[in-house]
């Protein structure tokens, strides 16, 4: 039998009395808001995906803005960031110096709802549920998807979770083992991994959405590595890759700075295996920098030993490349409607259309590195992260969420094939939502002869092999709803990307074209000026009423090709009435008001053989 020790009352009543009285005199409101913050998100995002799931059960489609199930996860936000008590507090943890309460509320919650839409997007086929699967229509298959969004939602929760407890942890008492975090989430990885690939045995995961599993993955723990950061203003101890951080430096204002990307940090590298560079502008002080324009380079494209050694050096290396600075990069607010946003220049340096997935062609006599994709992804992920800094410290309110990015994304010839197999990723990996995207010269048709756009995907799709040396491996870099053969045509990929386009207005395709380009038709194969012009027109009928897409087709009977990179062209090229800046401005002010803009012209007599439009269009 235990002995009971008795303990005099006046000490009992110490005890107690220290025990209440000294955790609130410890308490730090920072820490606890920051704290706050975390779960507020971790939270959010838990409920969130669930919400998408129910939708896609339902609907094959993501979640309406206006969605009930929604609507729950973010009243937990405002819930748990109460704890933040007052905007001093908020400011105290380092957010930023115009940070309110109501301002980080409202962060948390568009970083809850864009987690949520890029891991469905990504586990689904896309915003819309159409993989080139077809899941919708095949339970097991289905069974395999909605499975893997669980899955992946619960290793999101993990890895966000994990690496918030360590910063806290290093914040608090300064010993957060980075090597048992780092361990913790290998542990959920390889638990994860196996449960997907257990519920899809009839078939492979990627058959489905384009990716192998260790890919989606991987793709899930960028997403909570930016949680982390959009909750946690310093990381420490964790080295993390989204975010503002001191690999990221600050620039001047209304300066051109290139940025070279290190192969060893970024992975990434030119077709010459040279350094990857582009160039960024940030907006005078006192403007946005989160209104952005990203325009990708022009310089053809090359596919094996008969063409690639006589491809000009310096198309193959990016360093000696300046900006771009007239038509739609143009820092003149009398040329351009987008003047005072941030501008990024990507140069083209790798022959893959901005899209080689990392891999090396080697042919006889050249070797060509196709690290198109990477380098974009790579370069996009880096501007983000530095406006991401810039709009925290220097805006008001809330600081950066990818809700406030308004972007144009687009190119030049191949800039605009670039812009064409990219753009999913710009709406659903860096998550802006609100991007137009403004492929100029690069229409894609398909000549439907032995060489055509969609026989040059059946190469370069695929990993290189001895049989096909020349293969980009690029399939994990398409679209989850368009990543077969047929994709890399442009028709092709707007039919399959159409249910997805306007989830917000200004998520467009504008495509930019002169109606006679010698070079389209001579870089996708067509036998002659007339074929393709018939082809474009008949195209431009076939999809001008797809959701999302708008055509500005000049009607020059001369060759011209790109029309949106020269302040001459892109402010007195008047299609229907209308010069492109003005319209481009349109698409800024009133997006939802945009139609084509398209015009008979003068091309049947011009051009032997060249027929009319068969739809309706000005004359």
């Amino acid at each position: 039998m235990s002995k009971t020790t008795k303990i005099a009352p006046a000490l009992v009543a110490g005890a107690l009395a220290l025990a209440i009285s000294t955790p609130a005199l410890a308490a730090d409101p920072a820490a606890t808001c920051e704290k706050s913050a975390a779960k507020a998100l971790q939270g959010c995002v838990k409920l969130a995906t669930k919400a998408q799931a129910k939708c896609y059960d339902a609907t094959g489609a993501h979640c309406a803005p206006t969605d009930a199930n929604l609507a729950k996860a973010l009243a937990k936000v405002g819930k748990s960031t109460a704890k933040c008590t007052d905007d001093a507090t908020v400011q105290s943890v380092g957010y930023g110096p115009g940070f309110t309460l109501a301002g980080l509320t409202v962060r948390l919650e568009q970083f809850c709802l864009a987690e949520a839409r890029s891991i469905a997007a990504r586990s689904f086929g896309g915003p819309a549920g159409v993989p080139s699967g077809g899941f919708l229509t095949v339970p097991s298959q289905g069974d395999c998807l909605f499975n893997a969004h669980k899955v992946g939602a619960k290793h999101l929760s993990t890895a966000a979770k994990t690496n918030s407890k360590c910063v806290q942890k290093q914040q608090k008492s300064g010993n957060c083992d980075t090597a048992k975090t780092a361990a913790k989430i290998d542990k959920s990885r390889v638990k994860s991994t196996a449960k997907i690939n257990d519920k899809c045995v009839a078939f492979s995961f990627v058959s489905l959405v384009g990716i192998e599993v260790a890919e989606y993955i991987g793709r899930i723990e960028d997403q909570a590595e930016c949680m982390v950061a959009a909750t946690h203003p310093d990381v420490a101890p964790l080295d993390l890759e989204c975010g503002p951080r001191s690999t990221i430096p600050t620039i001047a204002r209304e300066t051109y700075v290139q940025v070279v990307l290190d192969n060893a940090t970024y992975g990434t590298k030119c077709g010459d295996g040279s350094d990857y560079a582009f160039w960024v502008r940030l907006p005078a002080a006192g403007l946005d920098p989160t209104n952005v324009v990203i325009g990708m380079q022009g310089g053809g494209v090359c596919i094996g030993e008969s063409d690639c050694p006589g491809v000009s050096a310096d198309l193959f290396e990016a360093l000696s490349d300046g900006p771009q600075t007239q038509g739609i990069l143009s820092n003149d607010s009398l040329v351009n409607p987008l003047a005072d946003f941030t501008k990024v220049f990507l140069p083209y340096c790798t022959q893959d259309v901005f899209i080689g997935g990392g891999f090396t062609n080697t042919f006889p006599s050249i070797t060509v590195e196709r690290y198109g994709g990477i380098n974009t992804r790579a370069a996009l992920r880096y501007v983000r992260d530095l406006i991401w800094a810039e709009t925290d410290a220097t805006t008001t309110a809330g600081g950066y969420d990818p809700d406030k990015v308004r972007a144009y994304f687009g190119g030049f010839s191949a800039g605009g094939f670039g812009t064409l197999y990219n753009t999913h990723y710009v709406l659903d990996d860096l998550q802006w939502q609100r991007t137009t995207a403004f492929p100029d010269s690069s229409l894609a048709l398909d000549s439907g002869g032995a060489a055509s756009i969609t026989a040059l995907g059946s190469i370069v799709i695929p990993e290189p092999t001895p049989a096909n040396p020349g293969g980009w491996g690029n399939r994990y870099l398409l679209p989850p709803y368009c990543f077969t053969g047929d994709c890399p045509e442009g028709p092709v990929l707007l039919d399959r990307s159409q249910s997805r386009m306007e989830f917000v207005p200004e998520q467009q395709w504008l495509i930019l074209s002169n109606q006679n380009d010698s070079t389209q038709v001579g870089t996708t194969f067509f036998p002659s000026t007339e074929a393709w012009v018939n082809k474009m027109r008949s195209e431009y009928c076939a999809t001008k009423d797809y959701t999302g897409v708008n055509y500005f087709l000049y009607p020059d009977s001369s060759s011209i090709h790109v029309i949106s990179a020269s302040d001459a062209q892109y402010t007195t090229y008047i299609t229907d009435g209308q010069a492109m800046n003005d319209w481009i401005g349109q698409s800024l002010t009133d997006p939802a008001a945009v139609v084509s803009r398209v015009q008979e012209g003068t091309l049947v007599g011009d051009i032997p053989g060249v027929t009319a439009f068969p739809c309706t269009v000005a004359p």
